[in-house]
């Protein structure tokens, strides 16, 4: 009786660990509509959502990331040429996020931060340079290890006058560090060694990409074979094959209908967790959500367009159970929840909204359990 009551507890435990999620959600605050870091239980099973934790009196905590091992998370604070990077104490249980400390961005408009075991990185759009952080053992920055500059521009008379660095991520390898940059055009392929002390990373190859398009952010497939390129001005999605550090064009595929004549302004895009489809954002005039299946070849195909049922989808994330999609609509400050059709991989309205005032960035991770007790994973 005792050996059957412990196996019912754990296999209890184990459908709680697998159903819940913390949902971390960055914001701008400079407009008066947003208080901070919001912190929401999300569960798989039914699907809803309640509230955990406000972090309040954080500057335009735009983008985050949550550390590998759960136990810390880093905000940018985009604030111009006051911009900062701030590291804190995660518990994923509670939700509870505790300060640790705070760095210069060593730029301007910081609009991505990445986080692993070793370092913090991140890209400041406006400056257009890559600031590597160290992290301490007790999960705070150290000073930069390193500033990579960008200096090129590209064509576009208003938006390409200079550098404007996007996005930084590793490679699924993780032997490489990308950057997409707006304003040149281009993507780098930096040599990556997180635990050097400096010169962490070191260019590689550069990636010319179409004139005037601006790649904004890049996504890889599950198996790692495959990388995705959303383009912002043109809304354009570029699919490469992807082997140690090496990227090749495979295809170039529009998100708008031919007719379209409207501002498109992509924003941002993802793989399904299991590889079969890929999602796209535009803001602008269109404000949808595009669906492609994904060939083995790598290569795609439209399936689907729905309405973001908001203004400027910013950010998304599919949730870890691949059953659920949820929209950032920065514009019109509310955070839109998706069914995801796992065999179609079509989108439907189910009804739930998480209203908050203009959310950028949206970020799952795990709460594990063990026996009766939720503890960091």
């Amino acid at each position: 009786m005792k050996r059957f009551l412990c196996l019912a507890i754990m296999l209890s435990a184990i459908q709680l660990q697998a159903q819940n999620y913390n949902l971390l959600i960055g914001t701008y605050t400079n407009n008066g509509k947003s208080e901070g870091i919001y912190i929401y239980n999300f569960n798989t099973q039914s699907g809803d959502i309640s509230p955990k934790n406000l972090v309040k009196n954080i500057a335009n905590p735009s983008f985050l990331a949550v550390s590998p091992d759960n136990k810390f998370v880093y905000a940018v604070n985009e604030s111009g040429s006051t911009s900062t990077v701030t590291s804190f104490g995660y518990n994923a249980v509670s939700g509870e996020l505790t300060p640790l400390n705070k760095k210069e961005a060593k730029g301007n408009d910081p609009c991505y931060v990445m986080a692993d075991e070793a370092n913090v990185i991140i890209a400041n759009y406006s400056s257009g340079n890559i600031i590597v952080y160290g992290r301490a053992a007790d999960g705070s920055l150290t000073d930069p290890k390193q500033i990579i500059q960008h200096t090129g521009k590209s064509i576009e008379p208003s938006r390409q006058v200079s550098a404007h660095a996007h996005m930084v991520q590793l490679t699924p390898d993780k032997k490489y560090l990308i950057c997409t940059d707006l304003g040149e055009d281009l993507i780098y392929v930096y040599n990556y060694k997180p635990t050097e002390k400096s010169n962490v990373i070191s260019l590689s190859t550069i990636i010319k990409t179409n004139p005037g398009t601006g790649p904004r952010h890049i996504t890889f497939s599950p198996n790692g074979k495959f990388a995705y390129l959303i383009h912002e001005f043109n809304g354009s999605i570029t699919a490469f094959a992807y082997n140690n550090g090496h990227f090749q064009k495979i295809q170039e595929i529009a998100t708008t209908p031919p007719d379209f004549k409207g501002r498109i302004d992509a924003a941002d895009i993802h793989v399904s967790p299991d590889g079969k489809f890929l999602y796209e954002s535009n803001r602008g005039d269109a404000n949808s959500i595009n669906v492609y299946s994904i060939y083995p070849t790598g290569r795609l195909q439209f399936v689907s367009r729905v309405s973001a049922l908001g203004k400027s989808p910013r950010n998304f994330a599919i949730d870890p159970s691949g059953k659920f999609l949820f929209a950032a609509n920065q514009g019109s400050d509310e955070v839109v929840v998706f069914d995801r059709d796992k065999t179609t991989g079509a989108l439907t309205d189910t009804s739930k909204r998480i209203r908050i005032g203009s959310p950028v960035c949206l970020v799952f991770n795990s709460i594990k359990i063990q026996g009766d007790k939720r503890i960091r994973k």
